[in-house]
């Protein structure tokens, strides 16, 4: 009997706002809900009504009639509609949270390490007015770190490059802090829309968002394939010179092509850290290497790719789609322990 009082009380939790996903983390129970960061509406005389929200409304993302619209409010790891986000985060802090709304949870949000202090706002107004009884904001970067089984309370460097929907954060920690980091407005969604305009201008052929995902998901690779072609991939589109549909093979030699840019600057991005760490903390990381979390680092032969540019071992955490909602699920976990890189604005 108490045992299960103890548990009604204590439905706190940690959610990865993130611009592709959102993650869901109970206190006690480990990651229950992880939807896609999209939100269907319809608009009515200028009023807008939730319709879909998750999974449901992503397939109707570049299939709605004029009367529905589907967006993702999260831009760049932070709220671009503020609205559309708050009537999400409610929706999924409903979901996970199933019974009435006699207990408000406490909940703590990763926002990007260069989120400014309006972005900041914006985050913690939406989790309040969703329903929250107080919101701690972490930084992304550390989140991943926790979630990756970083020792980052140990005195020695340790980098992890975290690639998201929206961004990618290097950063190096030492003593459970932040040294240094820096947000580049580069990840999975500028893959895609890299993909989409070298199908455009190469091929003449116009596909969607989901497609695009599809292609960087099966083949995607940031490394020329050895042979010059690799797998290859059958599309559907429509073909831009006449208009009509039609379906073409892409290559693996030709999406690492369409990649070059985006993976370029999240290498520039690890360069940089690298040459702004102090020097005993780069010594640090020479023997430990280098971390890659998020989704990004799924990428085909990412790892290699860094590894050529910087010469460091590089690793890709165990669970890397989670790593940022597992390490804000630890912070709520052992919130004494990790108080300080927890900002609770009282």
């Amino acid at each position: 009997m108490f045992g299960s009082l103890s548990s009604f009380f204590s439905a706190d939790m940690a959610i990865d706002l993130g611009t592709a996903n959102t993650l869901v983390y109970v206190k006690g129970k480990g990651i229950i809900l992880n939807e896609p960061s999209v939100v269907a509406y319809t608009v009515k005389d200028g009023v807008r009504k939730a319709l879909a929200f998750g999974e449901d409304a992503k397939l109707m993302l570049g299939r709605t009639p004029g009367s529905i619209e589907a967006i993702r409010p999260m831009r760049d790891g932070v709220i671009a509609d503020f609205d559309v986000a708050e009537e999400m985060i409610k929706h999924f802090i409903r979901k996970v949270h199933k019974r009435s709304t006699l207990t408000k949870p406490r909940v703590i949000v990763c926002v990007p390490h260069g989120a400014t202090p309006v972005e900041k706002r914006a985050i913690r107004q939406s989790v309040l007015s969703a329903g929250a009884r107080k919101c701690g904001l972490i930084a992304e970067p550390i989140a991943a770190a926790i979630g990756a089984g970083m020792p980052i309370t140990d005195p020695t460097g340790n980098m992890v490059v975290d690639i998201g929907g929206g961004t990618t954060e290097v950063a190096v920690m030492s003593l459970g802090d932040i040294v240094y980091a820096r947000s580049v407005r580069v990840g999975g969604d500028r893959m895609d829309e890299a993909i989409i305009s070298y199908l455009r201008r190469q091929q003449n052929m116009l596909v969607g968002e989901s497609t695009a995902e599809r292609i960087k998901t099966s083949i995607g690779t940031a490394r020329m394939p050895d042979d010059g072609r690799g797998t290859a991939l059958e599309i559907r589109g429509r073909d831009l010179l006449n208009g009509v549909p039609k379906e073409i093979e892409v290559t693996q030699a030709q999406i690492a092509d369409a990649l070059a840019e985006p993976v370029q600057q999240i290498c520039e991005a690890v360069m940089t850290a690298l040459e702004s760490t102090p020097p005993d903390l780069a010594a640090d990381i020479v023997d430990r290497g280098v971390m890659l979390t998020g989704g990004g680092a799924l990428l085909g032969e990412l790892d290699l790719a860094l590894r050529e540019q910087t010469g460091l071992a590089i690793s890709v955490a165990d669970e890397s789609l989670n790593c940022v909602a597992l390490g804000t699920g630890k912070a709520l976990e052992y919130e004494k322990q990790l108080l300080h890189v927890i900002d609770f604005d009282s």
